[in-house]
C-alpha cells in the first residue's frame, strides 16, 4: 500500500475505533483552527458521512488575542466546505486574575458542554495528541502531582453530562500536519504556542532536550499507560474498601470509623477525595495539604470543612454532609435541578423557589422528629419557599414534597470507578 494511503488509513482507524462501542447519533468536534483540530475535523467529517452520523463543529473564541476572531472564521469556513454545521462560542469572562490558561480551559469546556446540551449532543471529540499527553505529564510532574495527575488525559471521559473523546491521543502532532499537507489543506498556528511564558511551551522545549536521552512522546506514553494500570488497581481497591465502610444517607456519606482506619493511607485518601467531590458535585476534588489536613481531622475525630463539605465527627462514624455556606445562594425553580444533584417533586405551585433550608427554615420547622437528620445536614438540604415562608422541607418530612438525588455521576460507589 502507498505510504500516504497507509497513513490516512491508520488515522481513519483511530477515529473509527474511538466510537466502535459507543456510536452516538449526534456528536460534535471541537475546532480551534490549528493543525490538530483541522485534521480531526477532516477525519470526523469523513467518518460521519460513512456512518450516517450527524456531526457539528464548535469553536470557542476566548477573545484574548486579536487573531482569535479570524481563526474562528477560518474554522467555520473549513467546516462549511466539509458540509459540517459550525458554531462559534464567545468567552468574555476573564477578569485578569489567576491562571489565564486554566481559566480559559475551564471556560472552554463549560461553554461547549452548555452548547451541546441545548443541541442534544452527547459527545464532543477533542484533538489532543500524544505530544499534548507528554507535555501534560511533564507539567504535572513539575507540580509534584500524584498518580492521578501523571496518568494524563483519558481517551474517554464523562464530565458535566458530556462524553469527551480524544480519538488521536496516540498520534503525534507531525503526523496530523503531514496528513493535512497531503490533502493540501492549510491550518493556522496559534502564536502563543511559541510563547515560553506559558508552562506548556516550556514543557515542549524540555522534551526536545530529553529526546537526546531517548525520552520521546512514545516512551512517556508507555510510562503513563503503566501508571494508568496502577491507578485502575487503586480505584478498584478504593471501591471495595468503600463497600465495607461507607453508606449513603440522604445525599450524605456516613463512614464507619473502625473499618475506615483498616485501609492503607493512599486508599483512604482517594476515598475521601472522591467523597468530597461527589457530595459537592464538583468536576475536581481537593488535593495537597488541605486534603491531608482534612484527613487528619477525621482521624482525630474533629469537625472540619473542605470543598463545600462538612465533616461531622462521631464516636463510631464520620458524617460528610454539604456545607450550608456553599449552597446558601443557590436557588432553582420547581422541577429543575438544585445544587446539581437534587430535584424536588410533589410541588404544584411553579412560583415557589427551591433553596437551602438554612437557619430561617430551621426556625420555622420548630420541633423535629428525633430520627430526622442533624441540624447541619438539614440546613444545607433543599427546601421549598414562598418568599420567606417555608412550604416544605423534604428531608425533615415536612410539607408533603419529596427530594430525589439525581447525581450527574450516579451513586457514590459507581462514581469511584468513573472519575
Amino acid at each position: 500500500m502507498d505510504e500516504k494511503l497507509a497513513s490516512h488509513a491508520m488515522l481513519r482507524h483511530f477515529v473509527a475505533t474511538a466510537f466502535a462501542f459507543d456510536k452516538p447519533d449526534h456528536l460534535a468536534v471541537a475546532v480551534s483552527g490549528g493543525g490538530d483540530s483541522i485534521a480531526l475535523l477532516h477525519l470526523m467529517a469523513e467518518w460521519a458521512a460513512e456512518e450516517k452520523v450527524r456531526l457539528e463543529a464548535v469553536t470557542v473564541n476566548h477573545g484574548l488575542r486579536p487573531e482569535a476572531a479570524q481563526e474562528a472564521r477560518f474554522a467555520a469556513e473549513v467546516a462549511q466546505r466539509l458540509k459540517v454545521k459550525h458554531t462559534t462560542l464567545n468567552w468574555t469572562g476573564y477578569k485578569g486574575e489567576g491562571n489565564l490558561q486554566d481559566a480559559a480551559r475551564r471556560a472552554r469546556y463549560r461553554l461547549m458542554a452548555d452548547w451541546a446540551k441545548v443541541r442534544e449532543i452527547s459527545t464532543i471529540a477533542l484533538a489532543h495528541t500524544a505530544d499534548d499527553q507528554a507535555e501534560t505529564f511533564f507539567m504535572r510532574l513539575a507540580r509534584t502531582s500524584g498518580i492521578d495527575g501523571l496518568t494524563g488525559m483519558q481517551r474517554r471521559r464523562v464530565s458535566d453530562g458530556i462524553t469527551w473523546v480524544r480519538p488521536l491521543l496516540m498520534q503525534e502532532r507531525f503526523e496530523l500536519r503531514q496528513y493535512l499537507r497531503e490533502l493540501r489543506e492549510p491550518w493556522i498556528d496559534d502564536p502563543s504556542n511559541d510563547d515560553e511564558a506559558f508552562e506548556r511551551v516550556k514543557a515542549r522545549r524540555a522534551m526536545e532536550e530529553l529526546s537526546k536521552l531517548g525520552i520521546d512522546v512514545h516512551v512517556v506514553g508507555r510510562v503513563m499507560d503503566h501508571l494508568s494500570q496502577v491507578r485502575s488497581a487503586l480505584d478498584f481497591a478504593t471501591h471495595d474498601h468503600a463497600l465495607e465502610c461507607v453508606r449513603e444517607d440522604g445525599g450524605d456519606l456516613v463512614i464507619d470509623r473502625r473499618r475506615f482506619t483498616e485501609a492503607a493511607p493512599e486508599v483512604n485518601r482517594r476515598l475521601v477525595a472522591q467523597a468530597l467531590r461527589w457530595i459537592a458535585s464538583a468536576d475536581y476534588g481537593p488535593r495537597g495539604m488541605k486534603l491531608q489536613e482534612f484527613l487528619s481531622a477525621m482521624m482525630r475525630g474533629r469537625d472540619a470543612t473542605l470543598h463545600g463539605v462538612r465533616l461531622l465527627g462521631g464516636k463510631d462514624t464520620f458524617r460528610l454532609t454539604r456545607e450550608h455556606a456553599a449552597v446558601a445562594g443557590v436557588t432553582a425553580t420547581v422541577g429543575s435541578l438544585w445544587d446539581r444533584r437534587w430535584i424536588v417533586e410533589g410541588v404544584e405551585n411553579k412560583d415557589f423557589v427551591i433553596r437551602a433550608l438554612g437557619e430561617d427554615g430551621l426556625l420555622q420547622l420548630g420541633e423535629r422528629d428525633k430520627d430526622a437528620p442533624s441540624r447541619e445536614t438539614l440546613a444545607a438540604s433543599p427546601a421549598v419557599f414562598d418568599g420567606n415562608t417555608l412550604i416544605s422541607a423534604p428531608l425533615a418530612g415536612m410539607g408533603g414534597a419529596s427530594a430525589r438525588l439525581i447525581h450527574p455521576k450516579g451513586g457514590f460507589f459507581t462514581a469511584l470507578l468513573s472519575h
